[in-house]
């Protein structure tokens, strides 16, 4: 048993844990809950950093998992829940030009197919995406191939950038661009933690909304999907 050097195991969800806005394998969610209760035993501690909200987090991995933890950092760190209990937020919201600019930018992509929920305000925060949160999970597929080749949302992060040099622009997911004001990205949970720290994320690329939290961890993982998170955690009971 650990005694001494107690390590903290932070957890992207969206394509770490589940498939992205889909619910966790049923298989891999009583394995992971297993895994959390052998860490929690031996003086360790998992949060989960995600940038959605905390009603999508409910949906994709239960109430049961999500009081488990012994913590849950939503909207990339601007919101934080201990067992299902809000403990603290942000209360930045956008300002009125950059919602008209976020407006003119979305209206001008090339993008053929469209849905409903393309600017999504969370804790902290903005979500915006050209396909729109609501776009089926073939569309979702389609945008991500096209966005992969045109590079749609990595120059809509550069553009809005050069006009408002205070907030952060991170891609996020399949298909959308997380907005935040600099430092409120999901790395501003490390000051919270005490003792070391191993993230697990799936966007853990230059640009990507796991990109500082990964470099200024510990250590870090960009993993592939959840099954890929399995096999590493497997090694690390």
């Amino acid at each position: 048993m650990r005694l001494n050097n107690a390590m903290n195991f932070l957890f992207d969800v969206d394509g770490t844990l589940t498939p992205p806005r889909g619910k966790m394998d049923k298989e891999f969610r009583l394995f992971f809950g297993e895994w959390v209760l052998h860490q929690q035993y031996i003086k360790n501690k998992v949060f989960l950093v995600t940038g959605s909200d905390r009603e999508k987090t409910l949906e994709q991995i239960g109430i049961s998992l999500y009081r488990l933890m012994d913590g849950v950092y939503q909207s990339c760190g601007n919101e934080f829940y201990i067992r299902n209990r809000l403990i603290k937020y942000s209360n930045w919201r956008m300002s009125p030009d950059l919602h008209l600019d976020i407006l003119d930018v979305l209206q001008k992509s090339e993008w053929y197919g469209r849905a409903d929920n393309n600017i999504e305000e969370r804790t902290g925060m903005i979500n915006i995406t050209t396909v729109g949160r609501s776009a089926s999970k073939v569309l979702r597929k389609e945008y991500y191939k096209w966005d992969t080749k045109s590079c749609e949302r990595e120059r809509i992060a550069e553009k809005l950038s050069h006009k408002y040099p205070d907030l952060e622009f991170s891609i996020g997911g399949e298909i959308s661009i997380d907005i935040y004001p600099e430092g409120n990205d999901k790395s501003q949970v490390l000051s919270d933690m005490d003792g070391e720290c191993t993230f697990f994320g799936d966007r853990c690329e230059v640009g990507g909304n796991d990109y500082t939290i990964a470099i200024m961890s510990n250590n870090s993982y960009n993993v592939k999907d959840w099954k890929d998170t399995q096999k590493i955690i497997m090694r690390k009971r």
